[in-house]
């Protein structure tokens, strides 16, 4: 029974995390742009 539970538990907790990230996708691509542009981040690379 308790088993049952944690399972319930953790696959509610995990459906709320993916929909918060499904949510905050448009600004986090957004501001990983904004990074990029101002050359800060793993993904900037300097053009010569």
């Amino acid at each position: 029974m308790a088993k049952r539970v944690l399972m319930a538990e953790a696959l509610i907790v995990g459906a709320l995390g993916l929909m918060v990230l499904a949510k905050e996708m448009p600004g986090l691509v957004r501001e990983i742009r904004i990074w990029r542009m101002a050359g800060i981040g793993p993904g900037s690379r300097r053009r010569r």
